[in-house]
This record gives structure tokens, C-alpha cells and sequence, in this order.
């Protein structure tokens, strides 16, 4: 059986997570990784017992590496990622695809080009609860869909949004709504469908930075339901994200990884198992590795057998697009209508 090379581009924080769920992969092997400082690269691949390289081509032009993981700031990743697809390589990249759906949509159309495989980190899709309200909808048990709520109340401190001089600019990094929000805005796209209309109001009120640590929303999904979003990295101490779901027969809340609240005809709870640890509220590193590697084993498992790929980049290119869709709202104070975006 093959066993999968891995590539990382970039070594801060969120490359940590990579490399821990590439170690769990059975058939999964990090090769290499790229850093632009020599000093940051050579520590991580001492680390991880792996090679490294300061120009990140060198890891694109390695024939032993099959898919590369880019964990840069999100400003560079349509950039890197091109390159990435446009060397033949699978890419699986962090959150957000890109800055922009113009940008979004290159990288997809790239690899359908290419045809390699195009994967976005949106790790909470896998949760065990997000996975049960996915079957609850497909099912029809909730019946009409009615409103998804969605709510991010985390704190960040300025030191974070100080530690690197792309932090918090709207070109490389977005604030609220882009950065911490994402996770949240793809789980409501997953569960409410394409969005029709948006109407959105953005702030930054508590931070020296350029992007929003504010941000809220009111959408009209194209099913005919409403959603609302929230999102804010002010709130102290900071609290976990919450997503509620009201259909014209029941009632789900979550929060974190936890079920409030479950009123679906004919269908119980989740057993979740105690597993309902939730980091991420006021510190970014308090989060799990597991999900990243349900993840990349299903990106394996869609190149070899065509099984279906869970996160696609039209995922991707659909939460971005939203975002930007409430930052022009919040700009023009006027509801901004979603163009359907194909590859």
C-alpha cells in the first residue's frame, strides 16, 4: 500500500496541528516543511525528524511529496496555493481558501485543471454533533427549516493581534468574521444551504487593527429560512461558539462541542460520549488535532477510491464569499444579493 508524502508550508502555531495528525495517519509520512526564516524551519523539522527548506518550490519540485499542507497567513494562500496545484500536487489548505471568492475560485478551477485534489481545513464538520444534525436535516425530521443562529463570542488579548504584523489586516488575515468566525459560517452553510441575501454591519471596538472584532449578519437562505451571525473576539472572558438550529417540528442547540438542547420527532440525542472538549475561545492553541486528521484521512481516501471529498474548495469559496458579502453590506449599508458561484 502507498504510504502518503506530506509538504508543509509554513511552521507557526497551526502547523503544529498538521504535523500531530500526520503522525496519526497509518499510511502518512511528513517529509518536509518550509519556512522562510532558516532558524524557524530547521527547529520545526528537528522537531517533527523531517527535512525543511526556506524556499517552499523545493518542496513542490520533491517527487516523494503528494500532498502539501499550507498553513501560512490566510493573505498567502491563494499565492502558495497555486503554486502548490500547479505543480501536480494535492492540496489541502487552512482556513479561509483565500481573501476573496475571485481568488477562491482560481484556486479551484487550478485544480480541476491540474486534476488534483483541492481540500479546506474545516475540521468541525467531523464533530460528532455536527455530524448527527446533518443526518437530522437529510432526513427531514426537523421539517421546514425555519432559522440557524450561529454566535462567536470569543476574546483574543491585543498581544495576539500584536504578535505578527499581518494580524488583524483585512488583506492577509480578516478579522472576526473571517479568522475565528469561518468554522462557524461553513456549519451554517452546511446546515442552512445557499444564502440568498445578506444584510451585515461590521466594527472594530475594542482593538488597534484594521479588520472588524465585531461582526454581525442577517441572511435569507435561498430555502426561504433565516440565519443571524455573530462573531466578535471581544467578549470577555470569551465564551464558546454556539449554533441553534429551529425547524417548523423541533429544536437543536449546540454549544462548543456540546448538545443543549435536542427536540427532534422520532430521533434521540447524540451519545456523544463525554468527548465534548471545546478550545479555541481565548486561546487559538487550545484545540484538538483529531479533526484535522479525520480530515486528511478522507482527503486519502477520495484520491485512492473516489470516495466523496467532505470539504471541497466551492466550500471554501462559499464561506469567503459570504463574508465578503457582509463586509460590502456593512461598507454600503444596503443588503448585498449572492451570485451562485460554479466551477
Amino acid at each position: 500500500m502507498k504510504t502518503w508524502g506530506f509538504g508543509i508550508i509554513g511552521t507557526g502555531s497551526i502547523a503544529d496541528f498538521h504535523a500531530a495528525a500526520i503522525k496519526e495517519i497509518e499510511r502518512g509520512k511528513l517529509v518536509a516543511v518550509a519556512n522562510r526564516t532558516e532558524e524557524r524551519a530547521k527547529a520545526f523539522a528537528e522537531k517533527e525528524s523531517c527535512g525543511y527548506a526556506t524556499d517552499y518550490r523545493e518542496l513542490l519540485a520533491n517527487p516523494e511529496i503528494d500532498i502539501v499542507c499550507v498553513t501560512t497567513s490566510s493573505g498567502s494562500h491563494a499565492t502558495i496555493g497555486l503554486d502548490v496545484l500547479n505543480a501536480g500536487k494535492h492540496l489541502i489548505i487552512e482556513k479561509p481558501i483565500a481573501m476573496n471568492t475571485k481568488d477562491s475560485l482560481a484556486l479551484i478551477r487550478a485544480a480541476k485543471a491540474g486534476g488534483v485534489t483541492l481540500s479546506v481545513i474545516s475540521q468541525r464538520r467531523f464533530e460528532a454533533q455536527h455530524v448527527a444534525v446533518r443526518n437530522v436535516l437529510d432526513s427531514g425530521a426537523l421539517g421546514k427549516l425555519l432559522l440557524v443562529e450561529v454566535s462567536l463570542p470569543f476574546y483574543r488579548a491585543q498581544s495576539y493581534y500584536d504578535s505578527a504584523d499581518w494580524r488583524g489586516t483585512i488583506d492577509q488575515d480578516g478579522g472576526a468574521l473571517m479568522n475565528q468566525g469561518i468554522h462557524s459560517i461553513d456549519l451554517l452553510l452546511w446546515f442552512g444551504g445557499l444564502v440568498d441575501t445578506v444584510y451585515g454591519k461590521t466594527a472594530t471596538n475594542t482593538h488597534k487593527m484594521e479588520a472588524e472584532d465585531l461582526g454581525l449578519a442577517l441572511l435569507t437562505f435561498k430555502n426561504g429560512a433565516f440565519g443571524t451571525i455573530m462573531a466578535s473576539t471581544s467578549i470577555q472572558p470569551g465564551f464558546a461558539a454556539a449554533l441553534n438550529l429551529y425547524g417548523e417540528h423541533g429544536t437543536i442547540k449546540l454549544e462548543g462541542s456540546s448538545v443543549t438542547h435536542w427536540t427532534v420527532p422520532g430521533v434521540e440525542a447524540p451519545d456523544l460520549g463525554g468527548n465534548t472538549n471545546y478550545g479555541g475561545v481565548s486561546d487559538p492553541r487550545s484545540i484538538s488535532h483529531v479533526n484535522h486528521r479525520i480530515q486528511m484521512e478522507n482527503v486519502i481516501a477520495s484520491i485512492e477510491s473516489g470516495e466523496e471529498l467532505y470539504l471541497k474548495g466551492l466550500d471554501g469559496l462559499r464561506a469567503v464569499q459570504l463574508v465578503e458579502a457582509i463586509y460590502d453590506s456593512s461598507a454600503q449599508g444596503l443588503p448585498i444579493k449572492l451570485e451562485e458561484v460554479s466551477e
